[in-house]
């Protein structure tokens, strides 16, 4: 990525509250490349540190719990408070308690210490997320969905590259190596700190667009309509998430036992999967915006369903690429969600951000613990088996109302 200098960021298309920043969407997409690069590194390490270590499925599934319920407690707390008080500069602190946890977590050399480390992580997550979702909402001007995108595929490509780069450099070489990036960290702080200088001058775009949209669409659903649409948002968010998890946790372990692959190799399969991931993400939010975003949640989580239900069945060629459908169509789905809920509920920008993300991540950090002790009763197949039924759930998107032509209808 080509540097972003302040002037660069803070230029004068920023004035219309219309318009798309799209510096401003890339260095906020790059950041969470790095962000999750980073968190990426946690799960990746798992079978390097349960055989050193001498851990358990169940143990790996604490630290996953650990990380995740961290960020998913403080991020609604997060939303709320900038909300109310806006902290341009948080960005970069959050990127700073990340750094921490990433030079603990080098030298975790016990189960304790890798819980601490994992911690840390989890709460520059908390800070990082719905306050970079609220940026990519400021930046966005019209293409709200497209901004969600750009934003999520530098996460979800992060996510990708942090299991090859373990099998590339840490998994040979040693858990110390894990030290080496923290770079990416002070990189991520350096750009971080530009973009909270634009939100700073900027701050204008969202309050003055949040007024708008909140006169605009407050009376457009009952309120009995929008909590159940929450709530089928949240079982949505549970399927996707806990599906997600089983794969990005133990994936790896389902390839060395039903197919006697080795770590290395576990690796490259996983590396595959999360960057069709990445690589689907960017279609969920532009295509949402042309066609509704109820469509497009309908197929990217009920869609899965015909390949996560074969994917037990396959062998290992077949597996690959049933791998890459699941992370294609899968991917689409969180972008959609959460501008959907962004627009069920106006004006509670970093708060829907907050909880959404917070809830993604509870709930995938209690799916990992509470899939790794299922697993260490009755194997890690049997898990793949039954969390292959889980994107039926999709089947409550009948329930969301059109957004859209509720809109229209009320004005």
């Amino acid at each position: 990525m080509e540097s972003i200098s302040a002037d660069e960021v803070a230029g004068p298309p920023v004035s219309k509250s219309g318009q798309t920043v799209y510096a401003v969407l890339f260095a906020i997409s790059f950041s969470h490349l790095l962000n999750d690069t980073i968190q990426a590194l946690i799960p990746s390490l798992y079978p390097l540190i349960k055989s050193s270590l001498g851990l358990n499925f169940t143990q790996l599934g604490l630290i996953t719990f650990t990380f995740q319920c961290t960020a998913s407690l403080l991020q609604p707390l997060v939303g709320l408070l900038t909300d109310r008080r806006p902290m341009p500069y948080s960005l970069s602190a959050g990127m700073g308690l990340t750094l921490i946890g990433l030079l603990l977590l080098s030298e975790a050399h016990s189960f304790p210490m890798m819980i601490i480390s994992a911690a840390l992580v989890g709460m520059g997550s908390a800070i990082f997320h719905p306050e970079a979702s609220r940026i990519a909402h400021m930046a966005a001007g019209r293409q709200r969905g497209l901004a969600q995108s750009l934003f999520q595929v530098g996460g979800n490509a992060g996510s990708s590259l942090g299991p090859l780069l373990a099998a590339l450099i840490i998994v040979p070489r040693g858990q110390g190596h894990v030290a080496w990036f923290s770079l990416a960290a002070c990189l991520g702080m350096f750009v971080l700190w530009h973009v909270g200088s634009w939100q700073l001058k900027n701050l204008d775009r969202i309050q003055r667009r949040g007024i708008k949209s909140a006169s605009a669409q407050a009376a457009a659903l009952p309120r009995r309509t929008v909590t159940l649409s929450l709530l089928v948002l949240v079982a949505l968010t549970f399927s996707k998430y806990v599906y997600l998890v089983s794969i990005t946790s133990y994936y790896t372990f389902y390839l060395m036992e039903h197919f006697k692959v080795s770590v290395q190799s576990s690796q490259l399969y996983l590396f595959i999967f999360l960057f069709a991931v990445a690589a689907g993400t960017i279609i969920g939010g532009p295509v949402g915006d042309r066609i509704g975003r109820k469509r497009v949640i309908w197929v990217s989580i009920l869609g899965v369903a015909p390949f996560s239900l074969w994917l037990p069945h396959a062998n290992l060629a077949t597996t690959a690429v049933l791998s890459v459908f699941i992370g294609l169509i899968l991917a689409s789905a969180f972008s959609a969600i959460l501008v959907y809920a962004q627009e069920l509920m106006p004006g509670k920008v970093g708060l829907v951000a907050g909880l959404f993300f917070g809830l993604a991540f509870g709930i995938a950090g209690i799916g990992s613990a509470v899939l790794g002790k299922v697993a260490d009763h009755i194997g890690i197949i049997a898990v793949f088996h039954f969390c292959a039924y889980l994107p039926l759930i999709g089947l409550l998107t009948v329930f969301l109302p059109d957004l859209e032509t509720a809109h229209r209808a009320a004005k």
